[in-house]
């Protein structure tokens, strides 16, 4: 279970650490919505051929359904179409800090919601990790300018990382009543990209796609590996360790960004982001209850 884990968990951080580039090209020319309804109906369609071809049942018990509906509209809508929104008005360095504070929200939303108990590793963990990521990210602060959109920005923000940590603890809920993962995501994402075609269509906007080959193949990784694969892996992480320990996911990937940044725009690592970088995996091993198993060890 542990590999299992762990190999669940790199794959989410591999790959949404480098999604936040591809992101950049989706936006633009073509409404933000309507990128989030292409990515998130690729990888539908992508899933039901899976579930085709493998003979999984896509039969959700009727009951369920309402559940999908709205774990869809929170994570495969508002929480894609606020984020990509959010990208246009901040520096992703800004972004990357504040969606840590989707732990937190789990952590809240899982005990009024789930009735499940705060769990204060993860509370400590993420604020470690939170630190970290401030550091890591201190200089960019420095570049940044305070303009009207960083208001807009913030408010898009705060919706998405509200709306991802409601999705979380729903799709909890649904796994927790034994539904596959993989029957889950089909629904879920179907129901998300409906929401958010209609939503485009009764707000007048335009289903035109540009010209640029870079947009073609970022839809194309983020719908097969952004959400296919690295949604399938959280959701698979989700029920095993939670959606708390889960959204320990957010603290990480940044830091593979960067890493991505080191050898294609030439980011230079300072003091700073090397310490930073320490808390995030002290942070982590905290959250994940880790350091205290080691403590152990040397005290034994």
């Amino acid at each position: 279970m542990l590999n299992s884990n762990v190999f669940l968990f790199s794959t989410c951080v591999l790959i949404w650490g480098s999604t936040w580039i591809a992101i950049t090209f989706q936006t633009g020319e073509t409404p933000v919505m309507v990128s989030v309804a292409l990515r998130f109906a690729i990888a539908a369609v992508l899933l039901g051929i899976w579930c085709k071809i493998r003979s999984i049942s896509l039969r959700i018990a009727p009951g369920q359904h309402k559940y999908l509906f709205a774990a869809g509209v929170f994570l495969y809508c508002m929480d894609y179409s606020f984020l990509y929104a959010a990208e246009q008005h901040m520096i992703s360095a800004l972004l990357a800090v504040l969606s840590s504070s989707v732990i937190y929200f789990n952590v809240v939303l899982r005990r009024i919601i789930l009735g499940k108990a705060i769990r204060l590793e993860v509370i400590i963990g993420a604020t470690i990790g939170l630190l970290g990521i401030a550091l890591i990210f201190a200089p960019e602060f420095e570049k940044m300018s305070l303009t009207e959109g960083i208001s807009l920005g913030l408010l898009f923000a705060t919706a998405s990382f509200l709306s991802a940590a409601f999705g979380n603890i729903t799709s909890e809920r649904i796994l927790d009543r034994q539904t596959g993962v993989i029957p889950m995501n089909f629904w879920a994402m179907s129901y998300g990209v409906a929401c958010t075609s209609l939503i485009a269509l009764f707000s007048g906007m335009e289903f035109s796609l540009p010209d640029q080959p870079s947009y073609y193949y970022s839809l194309v990784y983020l719908s097969v590996f952004g959400s296919v694969l690295a949604f399938g892996s959280y959701m698979k992480l989700l029920k095993q360790i939670g959606s708390d320990k889960a959204a320990y996911v957010v603290l990480v990937y940044p830091v593979v960004a960067l890493i991505i940044s080191t050898f294609f725009e030439a980011y230079l690592w300072t003091q700073y982001s090397i310490v930073g970088v320490v808390f995030v995996i002290i942070g982590n091993a905290v959250a994940m209850g880790k350091a205290n198993r080691l403590l152990s060890r040397w005290t034994d």
